[in-house]
């Protein structure tokens, strides 16, 4: 492999010596990619053209699933240009940028399930005031908070990264990382920099992850225990009403724990291992979430089937 190294270029040392295999995954992760973008874009064109699904929860939804399409699309194309041209490479600037794309990603996943979550709290709590409560306004200034402050505590996480002195140039990662960018510096875990950085660290888990997940939870214990007093039927309108959420949301927290563990100890794995488990992270939650979405929410499949009826 021929390249022109700087100072400046990062290498992914996981796809160096792969392969015949590189192929086989790029197949792979071109058609799960592929199929990505088509649910997403399908959800969203389904939300964005009916006005019938002009509501906040479907509102909330759209985010959501724009926000998986961002982060799946901040990794894969990069990747399967590497396994098509076999150059592991990345600037050390362009690194950062899909350190905080990727980041944004995972944060305002948390934050939108977690507006989400306060909708169907809402609705079944205080149905009768449901539209007092989640106006048109309030939706707006949701959406708002769920994505700007998630990515304002990246982006000044993504600053203090970027103010490390760099002496390493390979990265035992299928994408970039904030733990693997900040493992390139010179400076020792015990410095300073190091530490403020990890305390803030620290602190945008507890506010982006911990406090979404925490709500979350207790939102939804309440709606259990209330619907506890309620009749069969009630129950089951509830359960169909918050499945797609509840599942989503541990679909979501499991791959993130697994990622969590995985970017920690993935050292010792081969590239092509690296890279298919890397998957459920980047590419399972934002394919999984509109088909999820779509079959299991009776207004998109009767929007989604009208539509379908009417082309052909």
């Amino acid at each position: 492999m021929n390249t022109s190294l700087t100072s400046n270029t990062l290498t992914f040392t996981v796809y160096v010596g792969m392969g015949p295999v590189s192929y086989v995954i790029l197949v792979v992760v071109l058609l799960v990619y592929i199929a990505t973008v088509l649910a997403s874009a399908t959800v969203m064109l389904l939300i964005f053209l009916d006005t019938s699904l002009h509501k906040p929860m479907y509102t909330f939804l759209f985010g959501l699933v724009s926000n998986g399409l961002i982060g799946s699309t901040a990794v894969w194309p990069k990747t399967m240009n590497i396994l098509s041209t076999n150059r592991p490479l990345i600037s050390y600037q362009g690194c950062l940028i899909q350190v905080f794309i990727i980041s944004s990603y995972g944060a305002c996943n948390y934050s939108l399930l977690t507006v989400m979550a306060y909708d169907r709290f809402v609705s079944i709590f205080r149905p009768l005031q449901y539209h007092t409560i989640i106006t048109p306004w309030k939706v707006k200034q949701l959406m708002i908070v769920a994505n700007v402050i998630p990515t304002a505590l990246i982006l000044v996480q993504i600053f203090m990264t970027s103010q490390l002195p760099q002496c390493r140039y390979n990265v035992h990662r299928t994408y970039c990382d904030n733990l693997a960018v900040v493992s390139l510096s010179c400076l020792e875990s015990h410095t300073i920099q190091r530490r403020v950085g990890n305390l803030y660290g620290i602190i945008i888990i507890i506010v982006i992850v911990a406090l979404p997940i925490l709500l979350i939870l207790l939102s939804y214990v309440k709606i259990i225990v209330l619907s506890l007093k309620w009749s069969r039927d009630a129950r089951k309108k509830v359960f169909e009403t918050c499945s797609p959420h509840i599942i989503t949301f541990v679909n979501f927290s499991l791959v993130s724990l697994f990622s969590l563990f995985y970017n920690r100890y993935n050292s010792f794995l081969p590239g092509g291992v690296n890279i298919l488990m890397s998957i459920n992270y980047i590419l399972v939650p934002p394919l999984l979430h509109p088909i999820l979405y779509g079959i299991k929410t009776k207004e998109i499949r009767q929007r989604f089937s009208k539509l379908i009826r009417s082309k052909f």
